[in-house]
């Protein structure tokens, strides 16, 4: 007992060790977000105050290339969204960089129209790279460090405010995480969708709520494939096709939305497909004015929490039958699925696939194991039989599938036969040991030959006798016609025996035969270290009675087998004779022969 709790204890360890490690690595992180993105991104309502301006193909084609555009045409459009200070939008974003100066004067009206504005928002870009840097004399390496800010051109840095623009792809090249803000030397600046947001909240006279940070990150979720929000193309708005008054209170952002401008990446919500940078930003504040932002769930608890969950369901499926077992799984499945959607409700990103893994590969390993279980226990138990019973029947038993036997003993009627050879100890005494072991050798295959020929089993050698049953352990027809058969197989053998061993040994050879049947407990008895297959009562002990009362080359029978074949056999009546052990006589009868096949 103590070796097995040694041993389950072990293998908890191991599952343990395995499922935390398969958490923790995320070495399945491309396909756990295949359905992590199912699950989480199913999409938020577009708020309506969210509107992008399209600098669309028409656009282009009315304006030109946008790097060779005058800084009078986004001039002109803040103007216009700004025309009517009562119906003006509440913030404008450009999801444009203007770094460099161009024609000063259109430089200068453009940042007057963004002073005068008050609402203009303009991209900057971050520059990243990894840096060393000296702490106490050892060099530390710091990964993705500013070294770098393209900012607007002064003039309008001074009129309008600003926010990086960056957007951080995950490994597997998909969006799902955005900042706040980033440090700068002593400058803390702010992302271009949360800084939009902020003086939304600040115009309509709320305060902006700051999501929980991991690392600087929160994870977002999609409002839906592109095209969800209201898109106008910009040459409608200056051509002056919309009224101001569509874009009140609103968030219009500015931006790309033309495929030659290269400002497309890939959203896990419509996977295989490209979504342009504006819409990525307009995602963000929708999720920000939502607050429908979350954070990765720590790794460690997270990995924890998988290799738990996969040692508790091992040891509730480990001795579970497959169907159990099954739905088990498939609980655990669901379990995870929705322990990982309330969490992502409350804010938490937790990946799904690994503890759906390691239950799937558990399962698998029970399915597996309780095979090779099987398959060796049909194996012992077929190796088993080939001892007792002939070959035809064990082929038909690992052929069914039938090997199951009752340890301890079932009760069954059954018929027994022994036989033994008479003279044996006298006929040893002047022969060598080898010689006897020859004859004896002779004397059992004859007799196990028989056996084997009637479907009988095997039970037992008893020095020079063989005891064998039948109709165990597997139900025969005709059982009680099987066993004298094999007494009157024996006999006819014995003459042919008995002559070989006459002319190599000098040496008569002859059996003596008793055939009984009724009730008996037959099964494994022993001890779980050594047991034998055999049969136990009194149906048992009078066979052995009515062999040692048989004379040489006599077959006896009780009144049962006789009653049992009725005129099928040929008998002489002995008569009532006592058998030793017993208190009532028993009545016997001699084995003549079989009068129908």
């Amino acid at each position: 007992m103590k070796k097995q709790v040694i041993q389950k204890i072990g293998l908890c360890a191991l599952i343990a060790l395995c499922a935390f490690l398969i958490a923790y690595t995320q070495i399945l992180y491309s396909f756990d977000s295949i359905f992590s993105d199912r699950l989480y991104q199913s999409g938020l309502s577009p708020n309506s105050k969210i509107k992008i301006i399209a600098i669309d193909e028409r656009t282009i084609a009315a304006y030109g290339d946008v790097a060779t555009w005058s800084r009078d045409i986004p001039a002109t459009l803040v103007q216009s969204l700004n025309q009517d200070g009562t119906h003006a939008p509440a913030v404008i974003g450009f999801d444009i960089m203007f770094v460099t100066q161009k024609d000063a004067e259109a430089d200068e009206r453009f940042a007057q129209a963004c002073a005068q504005a008050g609402n203009v928002v303009s991209a900057i870009n971050l520059v990243y790279r990894d840096q060393i840097s000296v702490e106490g004399g050892v060099a530390v390496a710091q990964k993705d460090q500013v070294v770098m800010v393209e900012y607007p051109y002064p003039a309008l840095k001074q009129s309008a405010a600003y926010g990086f623009a960056n957007t951080y792809q995950d490994r597997d090249g998909y969006i799902r995480h955005a900042k706040i803000s980033e440090q700068y030397k002593d400058e803390e600046i702010s992302s271009f969708a949360a800084l939009i947001y902020q003086k939304y909240m600040a115009a309509i006279g709320q305060e902006a709520v700051t999501p929980e940070l991991q690392n600087g990150f929160f994870s977002f979720s999609y409002t839906g494939k592109g095209g969800s929000f209201e898109v106008i193309s910009m040459c409608d708005v200056l051509d002056g096709k919309i009224d101001a008054r569509v874009f009140e209170d609103a968030i219009v952002l500015v931006g790309a939305y033309a495929p030659g401008m290269q400002d497309a990446y890939a959203s896990p919500i419509d996977r295989g497909a490209r979504m342009y940078g504006v819409e990525i930003h307009a995602n963000v504040i929708n999720a920000l004015l939502n607050q429908k932002t979350g954070v990765p769930v720590i790794m460690p608890i997270y990995a924890a929490a998988t290799a738990l969950l996969a040692v508790v369901f091992w040891l509730l499926a480990e001795r579970m039958r497959i169907l159990p077992a099954t739905l088990t799984a498939v609980g655990f499945v669901v379990l995870d699925l929705l322990v990982s959607k309330l969490l992502y409700l409350g804010g938490w990103q937790v990946r799904i696939i690994e503890p759906i893994l390691a239950i799937v590969l558990l399962y698998a390993m029970k399915l597996i194991a309780g095979y090779i279980s099987e398959t060796l226990k049909k194996r012992r138990i077929l190796n088993a039989f080939r001892k007792y019973v002939a070959p035809e029947v064990v082929q038909e038993i690992a052929k069914g599938g039938n090997y199951q036997i009752s340890l301890g003993g079932e009760r069954r009627h059954i018929a027994v036969l022994f036989v033994d050879i008479r003279g044996f100890t006298p006929m040893s005494e002047g022969l060598q040991p080898e010689q006897v072991v020859e004859i004896l050798n002779e004397y059992l295959s004859l007799t196990t030959n028989a056996i084997f020929k009637n479907r009988g089993t095997l039970d037992k050698f008893i020095g020079d006798a063989t005891m064998a049953v039948f109709n165990a352990p597997f139900d025969q027809d005709d059982y009680v016609y099987r066993a004298v058969c094999t007494a009157l197989d024996i006999a006819a053998g014995s003459a042919e025996l008995e002559q070989k061993l006459n002319q190599k040994f000098g040496k008569s050879v002859s059996f003596g035969i008793g055939v009984h049947c009724g009730d008996a407990v037959v099964g494994n008895i022993g001890c779980e270290h050594r047991m034998d297959y055999t049969a136990i009562g009194d149906t048992v002990n009078t066979a052995a009675r009515l062999e040692s009362n048989a004379g040489r080359g006599q077959i006896l029978i009780s009144d049962a087998v006789k009653e049992a074949l009725g005129d099928r056999i040929d008998v002489s009546r002995i008569g009532t004779i006592p058998l030793k052990g017993k208190s009532q006589d028993v009545c016997v009868y001699q084995l003549n022969g079989l009068t129908q096949e």
